[in-house]
């Protein structure tokens, strides 16, 4: 006999003003459904505000009025998707936790046959794969598949093609990701990482609602996320090649003496200068590469053992007590100005 669970949305968001409304209405209307019919016992919706500059709050907290299922964690600053996501597993007491972007590129409509596949196959993890991906560019598409090859290529892990930030975990699952505290967390990979039975659904990805995306293909965040998240968390294979690329200019340096060291006993002229700039541009190319590479693990290894928290919370709305730090301050108490 199945008995109804609860379950957790987690939304992770800055500046959605534009379509937060449309997206609280739709997952509503998604999730009372899943009530009225017995599949769920309750549901909340956890939103996770990465210290929104716009009206986003106030939304929110017009869209709580007279509801018991809608919360609000705020953050002190930006602190970037992986940690809101993070702060929002911590904040869940639900059986299941889905999270996902506030775009409205994923639909919440997807929920019930998220949690139909995990009931029905005992899945831990139940991923959403995008088969199609609406309003992307060609040369998106393209770089996003490139470096799914490269991760699958040189990880650890099996990093399924095209499963991106909308998935169901059960709270076994939550439980053991947040057992992990990694600095710079790799969510994707994480969840991957933890195994158990992990099952798998397909969906056609729509264009952005509204407003406009905080990850652009070449933005700083995206390439920071893939170099110091992604590519060396779960994989060593930088500084294998950083190694490999030691080892042919030794081989190239060794050749040049070689010619070096013919020239001058056959008594011909030498040039120089050629041979010591092509040394020495080479050399130098090589090693500042190797550098660069060993700089990320360094800088990943001096962040961890700094121990700072991945994220501060400045205020909650809509928790109950006994949760991580209940000695925040709420959101309206932030709003009265009772709080400086």
């Amino acid at each position: 006999m199945n008995i109804p669970k609860t379950l957790s949305v987690v939304f992770s968001f800055r500046n959605e003003e534009d379509v937060l409304s449309l997206l609280i209405q739709r997952t509503r209307s998604s999730l009372k459904l899943l009530v009225n019919t017995g599949v769920l016992s309750a549901y909340e919706l956890i939103f996770v505000n990465d210290h929104s500059s716009d009206n986003s709050l106030s939304i929110l907290l017009k869209h709580a009025e007279g509801h018991n299922d809608l919360r609000i964690i705020n953050m002190s600053r930006t602190f970037g998707v992986s940690p809101c996501v993070m702060a929002g597993f911590s904040y869940a007491r639900s059986d299941m936790i889905a999270y996902m972007d506030a775009d409205l590129q994923d639909p919440p409509e997807l929920l019930p046959k998220l949690i139909k596949v995990m009931q029905e196959k005992k899945a831990d993890v139940v991923h959403t794969v995008r088969d199609a991906r609406k309003g992307e560019s060609p040369l998106k598409l393209w770089i996003t598949s490139l470096g799914y090859w490269i991760l699958n290529k040189i990880s650890n892990i099996n990093l399924p093609k095209e499963t991106g930030d909308f998935k169901l975990l059960s709270r076994r699952a939550v439980n053991h990701v947040l057992r992990l505290r990694e600095h710079r967390p790799f969510m994707r990979g994480l969840i991957c990482w933890i195994g158990f039975n992990q099952e798998f659904i397909t969906y056609t990805r729509d264009p952005r609602q509204a407003g406009k995306t905080k990850f652009s293909i070449f933005g700083r965040d995206v390439i920071s996320n893939f170099l110091n998240s992604a590519l060396i968390s779960f994989s060593s294979a930088p500084l294998r090649i950083a190694y490999l690329f030691g080892l042919i200019a030794i081989l190239v340096d060794f050749l040049l003496v070689l010619h070096v060291c013919y020239e001058k006993f056959s008594g011909k002229a030498i040039p120089g200068w050629t041979a010591i700039m092509i040394a020495i541009l080479f050399l130098n190319g090589i090693q500042l590469f190797c550098i660069g590479i060993m700089g990320l693990y360094i800088h990943s290894t001096y962040e961890q053992t700094k121990q700072r928290p991945s994220y501060i919370i400045e205020s909650i709305f809509g928790f109950s007590q006994n949760l991580p730090e209940d000695n925040l301050p709420s959101t309206n108490e932030l709003l009265n100005g009772k709080i400086v």
